[in-house]
């Protein structure tokens, strides 16, 4: 596979990626880095990678694959603090859930002779940090990858590396990847956020009521807005016109909806009720509804 792996950024995905690895047996050598000296040294404390560095030019040195785990406003910067660093014929891919924004960030920084493959695994939990890491967080779960004209050879390279993960793959268009989840994850997001946001403002309902009597909708709703808000946060603002779209979609269907319930439209709450009803049985048939189950913290060690 790839003899040496550079993970930037040391948070929940790279974590994982490196115990996957590690079950796998896909690399001679995993170096890591992260900004943070406080992340750093937690790494090295739970051997988290075969060697942590101390700049992300060190870590990248002599890699064949380096993968950017960092949130999507910093690729910009890590992306030209590596670049001069990188060996003829290294593959560079990222995890960020927005492709073009990423495109536009790391593609003009990388020597000739780098390959660069965007990528994205659809894979998570609202945990952060190199603690929460676990190896089985890609099983049976989508990376989605966006060629970006890379060559054919080192594209399905990188699609046996993450089949070798867990994941099952797919190929999709920057643009289109963007929209997909604009549906797909970032705008329930922002409206989880917005949820437990109004709960938080309502002053009839107590704080005490909201923990104590959260029903399962909205549970959900708290355990998607405790992610990452650093991470998200440069996801609307790189994925703003999808988001936008699908967001102004959304709020036509909830002035229908309220619309039907002012005017006692029983029919068109059913038929509404009933048509998202058949997306979700479509969830389970895929085998996407449940979450990947957390086996304790770093379950595959050195």
């Amino acid at each position: 596979m790839y003899k040496r792996v550079a993970l930037i950024g040391l948070g929940l995905i790279a974590s994982s990626m490196f115990w996957a690895m590690k079950r796998a047996s896909l690399a001679d050598e995993i170096t890591g880095y992260a900004r943070s000296s406080e992340t750093r040294d937690v790494a090295r404390e739970i051997g988290l990678c075969d060697r942590v560095c101390d700049s992300a030019s060190e870590a990248v040195e002599g890699a064949d694959l380096i993968v950017l785990c960092v949130p999507i406003g910093a690729m910009d910067a890590v992306t030209r603090e590596i670049s001069r660093f990188l060996k003829p014929g290294a593959v560079v891919t990222d995890v960020g859930s927005v492709k073009r924004a990423v495109i536009n960030a790391v593609e003009p920084h990388l020597p000739d002779g780098v390959h660069f493959i965007p990528g994205h695994p659809l894979a998570g939990t609202e945990q952060s940090g190199p603690r929460s890491g676990f190896a089985e967080l890609f099983d049976n779960r989508w990376c989605l990858l966006t060629p970006n004209g890379a060559e054919a050879t080192e594209i399905k390279k990188l699609r046996t590396f993450w089949e070798a993960l867990g994941s099952k793959v797919d190929e999709m268009d920057a643009d289109h990847h963007d929209l997909v989840l604009a549906v797909t994850s970032h705008t329930p997001h922002l409206i989880a956020y917005t949820m437990v946001g109004v709960a938080d403002d309502l002053s009839r309902v107590t704080d005490t009521e909201v923990v104590n009597f959260s029903a399962a909708g909205f549970r959900d709703f708290t355990r998607i807005a405790a992610s990452d808000p650093t991470m998200w946060r440069d996801v609307f603002l790189n994925n703003k016109d999808a988001t936008l779209e699908i967001l102004g979609r959304f709020t036509e269907e909830l002035f229908a909806l309220q619309r039907a319930i002012r005017q006692g439209d029983g029919d068109h709450l059913h038929d509404h009720f009933s048509r998202t009803r058949a997306i979700r049985r479509g969830i389970i048939e895929a085998g996407q509804d449940t979450d990947v189950p957390n086996f304790g913290r770093n379950p595959v060690r050195k």
